[in-house]
């Protein structure tokens, strides 16, 4: 049965039932079809290289909560943007990426732009991968990719859509379905793990990334505070999950094997929820667990808990999960809260001198950053004076690249703003760069620009890699090439992309230029010298 609609007309129906009306992209030629005669309700966001346009998509669906749709171009386009799709995966961003395929006619004899494996090329980092059998199949195709993106563990999903596909008859309209996004646990195990839980002497909970994406904050504060156990974040974690000045607070727990069984050491449980166990780098060997610690993970994604090496697992939702156990656990009243850390007054900010160090750069721009803005962090060497001087204190406000590449920070900030622009949402973006970092999707800049996004990057120009310095002193391997960054005009590049720009030597003229960028119509990159300084690894 024809309905008298092409492809294109009901995947475009479908795609506004699904609010999918974003379109992150760079547009090729075996596109084309897909965006032809684009409609007025949609928007296109056009970034300039296809790792930019993917990093976008993913800080646009984690500030929406909605998947994003992301459109490559065909073989090339989907290599380009293979980097933000491991990231993308890594965190569970909800996304439907698209790229176009030469002709169904040509395919046989592999034409110029033809992407012979299209569904292989993008795995293992997507869900789901397909191309459509036959024309009529591509609007159900972009339903089951909806479907199979949201539902937890939800993440991308990859279409390959030949372009001649889309001005074919269509068989009716598209099916329009619902599925689930919360997975509820297994009650009897819950309350095993309960029982556990209400047992232990001196707890320790961990409190990772799905916790902050299931909307679970509150859940969580009220949880620890019945507790009153310690609350540590996952290492390297892409999203924060519990206020970083709450007294219980203790930090992220170390990277190595060696560095979370000493935190371990003298509590008898760990209680993680949303994290996987654990995200170590380097390799510092060491027991698991300590001798009289027990673990239990609360986890919605099957093969976070498969892969745990030590403990006990319950598959479920980490809001449903914490709300449930807030009632099913009974501490000890003359449990003793734990200290947290100790943080600095606003009367201790440090004597800083040029150039500066991280820690001045954090403590100065604390006086000043607005309490509700979003943090992007890609300047991983100074994190724990991130965390010191701006402790994320609300929900859906600090985001980090799940993969460990670089690249993701500067898109992602984009796409964050754009979300919040997209749901109503007013508030300051500030990103933390690296130098080093800075220069891979640098071309995000132009979007940022053209849209005029109230994003401050603040770039400390160390001009090195610190993060593989000290992997260099880890690891014993000296004299290893490319760890230094000389002759970089970041300012220069960032204004050749429209960007309002200045490089700063004090922290006077740091807190200054952020406060005009603050007031500012648009984007601003903040460049400050600063001195290198090594992190700690362990």
């Amino acid at each position: 049965m024809v309905s008298g609609k092409t492809v294109h007309e009901v995947t475009y129906d479908l795609l506004r039932s699904l609010g999918l009306t974003t379109i992150f992209g760079n547009p090729g030629s075996t596109e084309q079809t897909f965006l032809q005669n684009f409609p007025d309700d949609f928007t296109y966001v056009l970034g300039l290289q296809e790792a930019s346009v993917l990093a976008m998509a993913d800080g646009f669906a984690q500030s929406t909560g909605n998947a994003a749709l992301v459109n490559l171009h065909t073989a090339a386009g989907t290599g380009n943007a293979m980097g933000s799709l491991v990231a993308a995966y890594r965190a569970n961003t909800p996304m439907i990426v698209t790229a176009g395929q030469q002709t169904r006619e040509m395919s046989l004899c592999d034409p110029y732009l033809n992407n012979p494996d299209a569904t292989l090329m993008p795995q293992p980092w997507v869900k789901w991968s397909y191309e459509p059998a036959r024309a009529e199949d591509v609007p159900a195709a972009f339903m089951r990719a909806y479907a199979v993106a949201t539902q937890p563990p939800a993440g991308p999903v990859f279409l390959s859509i030949p372009l001649d596909d889309w001005n074919k008859p269509a068989l009716g309209p598209a099916v329009v379905r619902t599925v689930s996004r919360r997975v509820q646990p297994d009650e009897q195990r819950l309350r095993a793990f309960a029982a556990r839980i209400s047992s232990a002497r001196r707890p320790l909970l961990v409190l990772g990334p799905e916790v902050d994406r299931a909307g679970a904050w509150a859940a969580g504060i009220a949880f620890a505070e019945k507790l009153r156990a310690p609350v540590r974040g996952g290492p390297l974690s892409d999203r924060c999950s519990f206020p970083e000045d709450h007294p219980l607070y203790g930090g992220p727990l170390p990277l190595t094997i060696a560095g979370v069984s000493e935190v371990l050491t003298g509590h008898d449980l760990a209680i993680v929820i949303g994290a996987q166990v654990f995200r170590y780098y380097p390799f510092v060997p060491g027991d698991y667990l300590p001798a009289g610690t027990d673990l239990l993970q609360v986890t919605a994604d099957p093969h976070l808990a498969a892969t745990a090496p030590v403990g006990d697992s319950l598959l479920g939702d980490a809001g449903v999960v914490l709300e449930q156990l807030l009632d099913l656990v009974e501490m000890p009243r003359d449990r003793q809260a734990s200290p947290g850390l100790q943080r600095p007054s606003s009367g201790d900010l440090p004597a800083a001198s040029a150039p500066l160090l991280p820690s001045d750069v954090y403590a100065a721009l604390s006086t000043v950053k607005p309490d509700d803005a979003a943090v992007v962090m890609e300047s991983t060497s100074t994190l724990a004076d991130l965390i010191t001087w701006w402790p994320t204190r609300r929900p859906g406000s600090f985001f980090a690249t799940g993969s460990g590449g670089i690249g993701w920070g500067v898109p992602a900030a984009v796409g964050i703003a754009l979300g919040d622009r997209a749901r109503g949402v007013k508030r300051t973006v500030v990103a933390s760069i690296g130098d080093g970092s800075f220069q891979y999707s640098i071309q995000a800049l132009w979007t940022a620009a053209q849209h005029s996004l109230p994003i401050v990057f603040v770039v400390q120009r160390n001009g090195e890699y610190a993060v593989l310095k000290s992997f260099a002193l880890l690891e014993e391997t000296p004299h290893v090439p490319g760890m230094d960054l000389p002759g970089l005009d970041i300012c220069s590049l960032a204004r050749g992309f429209g960007c309002r720009t200045a490089s700063v030597e004090d922290a006077e003229s740091l807190v200054s230029e952020f406060k005009a960028a603050l007031e500012a119509d648009g984007p601003t990159v903040l460049v400050v010298p600063t001195q290198p300084q090594l992190p700690f690894l362990g």
